[in-house]
């Protein structure tokens, strides 16, 4: 029987605009919903996120900070690449409520497993700094959720977006409670995500793979270094921040996978959440920036959260 997976996304993701030539863009999300649309999902609206929840990652200076940026007409650059243009808050908020949001379904049995299907990103968000694209830490926030709301005593997030989730990192890596593990191209953007980097109690691991990697190199890596750690780990609920610009076509990085790649991680993922979890998986979209690509990718990682599992 197929898992009951939904879909956690919101109209008012779509309001948030970058410059014009900005790779995060309205239209990825457009693609995604357009492909998502006719597979036969339910739909939930992301709602706000609440202020105590943002508080768990963030300080209430960063929070007041945003919220003060947002300008009347046009765009305020909090750097060279982060922009808020009017309705960028709200969509911000929307964001964050919907990966809580889907933490909450899949624990209460509401759904098997959930994608939040929303922008802007988060994973590259710290505490106190609003950067790539992101400006709260949705996935953080929502494995804090998890254990302070739910109470769960171990949560795990896998980060496969192609570029290092230094915001999710920075978020999580001072709480036992919570495992970090990360694949990405290095050198790239943000310049973090070593080795050697590895939490105050050994709760960060990171893959770093090379430019032009490919799935083989890829596949290999997740099966030594990504998935024995998840399993040791059993954690009680499973995130993931699933971006999709480690595919060849993005041309924002040099990864070389395709949608297949990402099909098998989920299938694999999945596995593990049906032996630890219950099944239960929250996956948050990051990254991705060529739409065919991304629209195609979503699909294959959301119809393999939907098979039953092998498990």
């Amino acid at each position: 029987m197929d898992m009951n997976t939904k879909i956690v996304t919101h109209n008012q993701c779509l309001q948030h605009i970058n410059p014009p030539g900005h790779p995060e863009q309205v239209a990825r999300l457009e693609y995604i919903l357009a492909k998502l649309m006719p597979l036969d999902f339910n739909f939930v609206n992301a709602p706000l996120v609440a202020d105590d929840d943002l508080l768990r990652v963030h300080s209430i200076d960063h929070i007041r900070s945003i919220k003060a940026a947002v300008p009347n007409s046009g765009w305020c650059s909090l750097d060279s690449d982060t922009h808020l243009c009017p309705d960028s808050l709200t969509a911000a908020l929307r964001s964050a409520g919907g990966a809580v949001k889907a933490v909450d379904m899949v624990m209460s049995g509401e759904a098997d497993n959930v994608f939040v299907a929303t922008r802007p990103p988060g994973h590259h968000c710290e505490r106190e700094t609003a950067m790539g694209f992101c400006f709260f830490g949705n996935v953080a926030l929502a494995a804090k959720h998890a254990v302070d709301h739910h109470g769960l005593k171990r949560v795990a997030i896998v980060d496969f977006d192609v570029h290092h989730g230094n915001g999710t990192q920075d978020l999580v890596e001072s709480d036992q409670r919570i495992l970090f593990v990360s694949t990405h191209q290095m050198p790239l953007y943000p310049g973090t995500g070593h080795k050697h980097e590895t939490g105050a109690f050994n709760n960060v691991v990171n893959v770093p793979l090379k430019e032009g990697a490919g799935s083989n190199t890829f596949r290999a890596a997740v099966n030594k270094h990504v998935l024995p750690i998840i399993d040791k780990w059993a954690p009680e609920l499973l995130l993931i921040s699933a971006g999709f610009d480690a595919h060849k076509a993005d041309p924002l990085a040099g990864m070389e996978l395709d949608e297949t790649d990402f099909s098998w991680i989920t299938k694999k993922l999945r596995i593990l959440a049906s032996k630890h979890c219950k099944d239960r998986v929250v996956s948050c979209l990051e990254g991705g920036y060529d739409l065919e690509a991304l629209a195609a990718s979503v699909v294959s990682h959301v119809k393999a959260l939907r098979e039953p599992s092998d498990g």
